[in-house]
């Protein structure tokens, strides 16, 4: 269960933030609506993801942004902090670093590895500078390594010439996109390999659909929040596994709406670490930032003597202790899960990639394309090409 609370802590209110034409408007344009319309045969990713769990020690997801980062986030949000179950997953093909690449390689030395590629155009450059590498790498130690490649992708030409070589593949559809795709192929068959219940992530969405009201109040306070000069939004999780999931919400939010010189920059704080940073400027610095906090509750009762109180219920003072002393110089939307589980991350994946597409709708913005994100790729492409 999730609680919405988009009034205590702020200092205004909405009146009107029925967004139900807007949300039309996007159903009826029909353009990439595959992660709104949450029909996906799950049986075929849960039977392959299934396998790979059985014979990997190491399973590498080669992407980068929206091709990793919801699978990231739902992953690191599940499962324990202290873990040596597995497959391990690794999440590479984000950096160009010779430092990491090698100690990657020097690492998985010895291991069963399984990879995953994935690019919806099949060219992103660090995805696949990176899997040239392993690639070279499988061939050199694996007979059967063609078994052990799983190809993503809507590159027609890349996914045949990947059958003929015997890799699995998964198509995605043209009309996926990366900071939308948690829960379809691209971020659905990672977890699965790790070994949590997609299906039930699935439920969690599909709920979500049919709460207009919070996601409409939500989009619509973020946008007066612009109008206000609050160009920053935080969002702030007490609990470190949440880490993840806010580096996918910058990316979804960034990407989605961060053109046409406007938008709102999203960041984030893990806390209770970051109010010893950060906490100072938010609570007395230059008043640009609102926040989002992100609480969950845990089913640990781990007793602090002390204070006769369980310390699950002190994160949560801390919680409130601070949302009391910024309510005069920030305001806060407040989301309070009764637990971190797949219904319930999939229940708030949904929420805020809705939100998103409709916040960009309310700023005339194309929602899906992000054209900026080529800039530096041209740059470096002629760089490297002579």
């Amino acid at each position: 269960m999730i609680k919405f609370d988009f009034n205590t802590y702020n200092n205004f209110s909405i009146d009107n933030y029925d967004l139900t034409n807007l949300e039309n408007k996007f159903v009826n344009d029909n353009m990439y609506t595959d992660w709104y319309n949450l029909e996906i045969d799950t049986k075929k990713i849960k039977e392959c993801a299934k396998e790979v769990r059985n014979d990997a020690d190491v399973f590498i997801v080669l992407g980068i942004g929206g091709s990793s980062l919801g699978a990231q986030a739902v992953i690191c949000a599940l499962k324990p902090y202290f873990d040596n179950k597995k497959p391990e997953i690794l999440f590479v093909g984000t950096s160009l670093s010779t430092d990491y690449i090698t100690n990657l390689l020097e690492y998985i030395k010895g291991k069963s590895i399984y990879i995953n590629f994935i690019s919806k155009s099949g060219s992103t450059f660090e995805t696949v500078l990176t899997y040239n590498i392993l690639l070279d790498y499988m061939k050199q130690n694996y007979s059967d390594y063609s078994n052990r490649i799983i190809i993503t992708s809507a590159n027609k030409e890349l996914l045949e010439k990947s059958q003929k070589e015997g890799y699995r593949i998964f198509e995605m559809s043209e009309n996926t996109v990366g900071r939308f795709s948690v829960l379809s192929v691209v971020g659905l068959f990672p977890i699965a390999v790790a070994g949590f219940d997609i299906d039930r992530l699935i439920c969690g969405a599909l709920s979500a659909k049919e709460d207009k009201q919070n996601v409409y109040k939500y989009t619509c306070i973020r946008n007066k929040m612009l109008n206000c000069n609050k160009f920053v939004e935080s969002f702030d999780v007490y609990e470190p596994k949440l880490y993840y999931f806010t580096e996918w919400l910058k990316q979804l939010f960034g990407e989605t709406q961060g053109k046409n010189n406007s938008g709102i920059l999203p960041v984030s704080t893990v806390n209770t670490r970051d109010l010893h940073s950060l906490g100072q400027f938010y609570q007395e610095g230059n008043p640009i930032i609102f926040s989002t906090a992100i609480f969950a509750k845990s089913s640990n009762n781990l007793m602090i003597e002390k204070y006769n109180s369980s310390l699950d219920n002190i994160n949560s003072v801390a919680l409130y202790s601070v949302l009391e002393s910024r309510y005069n110089h920030m305001n806060t939307n407040l989301i309070v899960m009764d637990g971190i589980d797949e219904y319930n991350l999939g229940y708030l994946i949904f929420f805020f990639e809705r939100s998103a597409m409709l916040g960009s709708f309310l700023l005339n913005i194309n929602y899906y394309d992000q054209p900026g994100v080529n800039g530096y790729k041209k740059i470096m492409s002629s760089k490297l090409n002579g």
